[in-house]
């Protein structure tokens, strides 16, 4: 089966959004917390620097709003190879986690070439 969307997700839930957290919200606050290594630190920031610059940010991920994202599978190559270290980072701490594949992801309120946000409410796409 073809799926349209995928995303790594943790186990523990965003205070925003209620939603489990994505692997960003994951590794920051790993790092906020003092849990990981400099090394693996550096190894992150590298990560993210390189996502901030080649993927555009939706405006309400910037704003805060109740979102999430999801990458769209037939895009999403290059991105995956990028996050895979992020995820060995993961691993590393024992930090749970799991990769959704999904076609159903609720109300999208902005899409572009290699993801999609979608709103969230009480926890739940909607």
């Amino acid at each position: 089966m073809q799926y349209k969307y995928m995303r790594i997700q943790g186990r523990e839930t965003s205070w925003i959004t209620k939603y489990p957290k994505g692997i960003f919200g994951m590794c920051w606050r790993m790092i906020m917390d003092g849990r990981m290594e400099k090394e693996d630190e550096e190894i992150f920031r590298t990560i993210d620097q390189w996502f901030v610059a080649n993927l555009p940010e939706p405006e309400a991920c910037k704003n805060g709003e109740k979102v999430i994202t999801f990458f769209k599978t037939e895009t999403t190559g290059e991105m995956l190879e990028k996050i895979a270290p992020a995820m060995s980072i993961l691993d590393k701490y024992e930090h749970p986690y799991d990769v959704v594949y999904t076609n159903f992801v609720g109300t999208i309120v902005y899409e572009d070439e290699w993801q999609v946000a979608v709103k969230v409410e009480g926890g739940k796409m909607i």
